[in-house]
């Protein structure tokens, strides 16, 4: 504990970005729904953060490396917070995408701000120990606070001004923690050729990963409600396809590890695409039918972003991991970008079940193209794979970093 205390402020700062960033993700689907939005609008409005997202990890290295840690965290908090509140001030979907849009630029600044500061405080001895306790938080926040919706309502300012102030409360551990400051970090060149020359099959699969997985983040509320889900049982439907993530991602890394990466990835695509079938046809409104559902779901198709990036760096050679890093999140948010904006449209005309038929035939095509690059190119052996399977977030290119196992340290 000796080890981790130095790093316990900026922990509890990614937990309050990280809970804050969950709450707002699901209450702004539910509220959009309240005040009369179309599905296809509330799919816009989480295109919108996706839009974001992806233009702050293009520009965030740039930014630390022009004014530091402190002052990119210190700004981008402020702007998102000033982003959330305003929410409320102006009730318009447009109004709302930009919004979102800011928003998103934001919080990839702030999670990459926060990883890029954690890999330089962090040491081998006590990597393991600092990951476990980030999964935790992650796990912990996000979940705890999907139940602040039933619990204050979601009518009203209230929410909006938790989001807010959770934003600018995350300045506090910071401003009490080290007054030093991380040293820039290294600019990571974006190459989306070399990318897919590395593997077409990894740079498929993150972009499916974001066409579905983040398609189930925004739109999972609006799915939820309109089979007739309680409040309440909305948040826990949304919490169990994340916690069920977290079951399968090592059984599935350990035998990714031994065997034909693809493999794994085509049981896990697999898995996924009979869940989404099982909740488009079979779940009906029946609560704790969707709730086994969305929590098989989640345990397939959870891990396929750390299968795909896996994968790639598998391929990848000496020096072109960072690459990989930084392009793997690029690529999921293109299909993050994309997924919400589709999907909603095939809400908006066949219902709520539309969202797991829409899942389902995404997962069937990558299972086609699965198969195909399995025959096109051959396995590459256990032992001359230059990295272990890792659990990541998508948060930042920088936690592709901080969970890397020593041995790994200097090739990321």
């Amino acid at each position: 504990m000796s080890q981790i205390r130095p790093l316990i402020p900026l922990l509890i700062t990614a937990g309050i970005l990280i809970g804050g960033n969950g709450l707002q993700g699901t209450y702004i689907s539910l509220r959009a729904l309240q005040e009369g939005f179309s599905t296809s609008l509330i799919g816009l409005v989480g295109t919108g953060y996706n839009i974001g997202f992806a233009i702050g990890c293009i520009y965030v290295t740039r930014i630390l490396r022009s004014i530091g840690h402190i002052r990119t965290f210190s700004a981008m908090a402020a702007i998102a917070s000033a982003a959330s509140i305003a929410m409320v001030l102006l009730i318009d979907p447009w109004f709302w995408f930009l919004m979102r849009l800011v928003a998103g630029i934001c919080f990839a600044s702030l999670f990459a701000t926060v990883e890029s500061w954690l890999n330089a405080r962090v040491t081998n001895s006590n990597r393991a120990r600092t990951l476990s306790i980030y999964r935790l938080v992650d796990l912990g926040s996000v979940t705890a606070a999907q139940y602040l919706i039933p619990t204050v309502g979601i009518e009203g300012f209230q929410l909006f001004a938790i989001v807010s102030m959770a934003l600018t409360l995350s300045l506090v551990p910071i401003a009490f923690a080290d007054r030093s400051s991380p040293g820039a970090p290294e600019a990571i060149k974006f190459d989306i050729k070399a990318l897919w020359n590395i593997s077409p099959l990894a740079t498929i699969g993150c972009i499916v990963v974001g066409l579905t997985n983040s398609t189930f983040r925004s739109l999972g509320p609006i799915y939820a409600e309109g089979i007739g889900l309680s409040i309440t049982a909305i948040a826990t439907f949304m919490s169990v396809g994340i916690i069920g993530g977290v079951v399968l991602q090592y059984p599935l890394g350990l035998y990714s590890d031994r065997l034909d990466r693809r493999l794994i990835i085509l049981l896990a695509t697999a898995g996924s695409l009979l869940a989404g079938l099982y909740l488009a046809f079979f779940a009906g409104s029946d609560e704790w039918l969707n709730f086994i559902g969305i929590f098989i779901f989640g345990a397939f198709a959870m891990p396929l972003y750390s299968l795909c990036s896996a994968h790639a760096n598998d391929h990848a050679a000496e020096g072109q991991h960072a690459l990989v890093s930084a392009g793997m999140l690029f690529f999921w948010s293109c299909g993050a970008i994309i997924g919400p904006l589709f999907a909603s449209f095939m809400l908006d005309i066949f219902g709520p079940q539309a969202l797991f038929i829409y899942t389902a035939a995404v997962l069937a095509a990558f299972m086609l193209y699965t198969l195909q690059r399995m025959m096109a190119r051959g396995a590459v052996p256990a032992g001359a794979r230059s990295m272990r399977f890792r659990n990541l977030l998508r948060t930042s290119s920088f936690f592709n970093k901080l969970a890397a196992a020593p041995e790994d340290k200097k090739k990321v």
